[in-house]
């Protein structure tokens, strides 16, 4: 089968197209035929290896796994022992070892079935950055209708499933986002929209019961300004801070601090999992969730792709069409 593999770290050069074995599918597991995969910056920093941090979970001298990409849709070619949910045929998104490829292996507690009202590049764009969003609302920032919630990075990935949970949830939504991406924020059902290169949310009332950082690029003085008194601030991701830490730096600071203030800071990890997946598929076959869709990139083309999102601020996601 066809794949994007890698066999050491750096910059999309060491991205190749070859032609490898089909992946056995093991107990519990299933085996995708894959449609469509989506592209994030999650993928950029396996590819990289940055921050140096992060090489304890993908590999200390290169990639533990070969084949890139994370987020998937398809259909289940076969299925290991103990699966009893899945069987071949089924129609399935989630997240997988390595989607950069014509078949690609998926824990089964991973996938669930895709959403009926998505085709499979919609479908693939949704797994992990939808998870992000609504863990990050949900568990750790405790929304509930009435609030006034904050996203930044509005218009990306993360950010953009957020704002439509975030009003599915009934809270009142204000987005961040940059001037060319105002529209498209307010398309996603926005209460307001912020543009940041003309006005600093810290500056403009309200303040916010609950704020999602997904940019990771502003400090915590900055956010927590913007924060009410007895709201949360839920850090789910950052960029930049250097090549060892990146931004978990300001992480590990938010969580020291969080104990002496009456706000709450808070960080996460993404854990992937079928019943968030199956959450996610009922908010989008209700119509109250649909995937931002930007570029889309052939197999062959996944370099071009990475590029891409290394270049910053994509609007909508980066999928890679199998």
């Amino acid at each position: 089968m066809n794949a994007i593999v890698q066999d050491r770290y750096g910059n999309s050069d060491v991205l190749v197209l070859q032609d490898i074995d089909r992946p056995s599918v093991g107990t519990g597991e299933v085996l995708i035929r894959v449609e469509a995969a989506s592209a994030f910056i999650g993928d950029w920093h396996v590819m990289t290896g940055l921050p140096y941090l992060g090489r304890l979970a993908f590999g200390v001298r290169k990639p533990k796994l070969r084949v890139r990409g994370q987020d998937v849709a398809g259909h289940v070619a076969a299925v290991g022992e103990d699966v009893e949910r899945f069987h071949v045929g089924d129609e399935v998104f989630g997240v997988c070892d390595g989607s950069f490829a014509e078949y690609a292996i998926a824990r089964s507690g991973r996938v669930a079935a895709k959403p009926a009202s998505l085709t499979f590049d919609e479908a693939a764009a949704v797994p992990t950055t939808g998870m992000t969003a609504l863990q990050g609302l949900r568990d750790r920032g405790n929304i509930e209708a009435g609030q006034r919630v904050l996203i930044l990075g509005a218009a990306g990935g993360v950010g953009s499933f957020a704002v439509q949970i975030a009003k599915a949830f009934g809270t009142s939504v204000t987005g961040v986002c940059s001037t060319s991406q105002v529209e498209t924020v307010r398309s996603l059902g926005a209460d307001e929209v912020i543009d940041y290169t003309r006005d600093d949310f810290a500056d403009l009332p309200p303040r916010y019961d609950v704020i999602l950082d997904t940019a990771g690029n502003r400090t915590l003085s900055h956010l927590r300004r913007g924060l009410a008194p007895r709201g949360t601030l839920v850090i789910g991701g950052g960029e930049g801070g250097g090549k060892w830490f990146g931004g978990v730096d300001r992480q590990l600071r938010a969580m020291f601090l969080s104990p002496f203030v009456g706000q709450r800071l808070r960080t996460f990890i993404t854990k992937p999992n079928s019943d968030d997946l199956t959450a996610l598929k009922e908010l989008i076959d209700a119509g109250k969730v649909r995937p931002v869709i930007g570029k889309t990139f052939a197999l062959s083309d996944v370099p071009a792709a990475m590029r891409y999102v290394e270049a910053g601020h994509p609007q909508g996601k980066v999928l890679i069409s199998i």
